[in-house]
């Protein structure tokens, strides 16, 4: 065998490798039931409820943090069916609002959607989990590229969510989000 034989089977076997390793381990891996058994429950319907604060920082392809946030939100719902009104202020003096809508069925399956989500979210609730996954456009000052998207909540004992998301183009990281949200308090 030739030494780009060697070269080429050795490429194919390290991408076979990482691929796998990255569907076995580590945040790509994680699924709803993982964190059944655990507590507390995890209620979009309770917890994202209200006007909450939102505070995060987006870390760049190469881990160093992008940009920090404040955000206010306010969630509303009818039932199985809520609003979340998004209002981010960014370090630069940048500003963002969004508006999901969410529904979410008995079995705690959820469907989002949002002006800058392309087609229909979907996620889970499960023990004190939230994951949603959505495919989301960045604004035309951002380049207006699509990226992949997976979001998981985490519900402390205390009540605060930790949120951690992963944005990615290709299948290859570009950006993670790590934020905390919890009732505002209103004085």
């Amino acid at each position: 065998m030739s030494e780009w034989m060697f070269l080429a089977f050795g490429a194919v076997a390290a991408l076979v490798a990482l691929w796998l390793c990255r569907r076995i381990v580590g945040f790509a891996s994680q699924k709803p039931e993982d964190y059944e058994d655990g507590t507390p429950d995890f209620d979009i319907r309770k917890h994202l409820n209200g006007p909450l604060l939102c505070e995060g920082v987006i870390y760049g392809p190469t881990g160093r943090v992008s940009s920090r946030f404040v955000a206010d939100f306010d969630a509303t719902w009818e039932g199985n069916s809520g609003s979340m009104k998004e209002h981010f202020v960014y370090d630069d003096g940048s500003v963002q609002d969004r508006e999901w809508h969410l529904q979410i069925d008995n079995h705690g399956k959820i469907c989002a959607r949002a002006d800058d989500v392309v087609g229909e979210g979907s996620g889970q609730q499960l023990g004190p989990t939230v994951q949603l996954r959505y495919r989301i456009r960045l604004p035309d000052g951002s380049g207006g590229h699509v990226l992949n998207t997976v979001d998981w909540m985490y519900l402390t004992p205390n009540g605060t969510i930790m949120n951690r998301s992963q944005f990615r183009k290709f299948g290859i990281k570009v950006a993670e989000l790590v934020a905390t949200m919890r009732p505002k308090d209103i004085t």
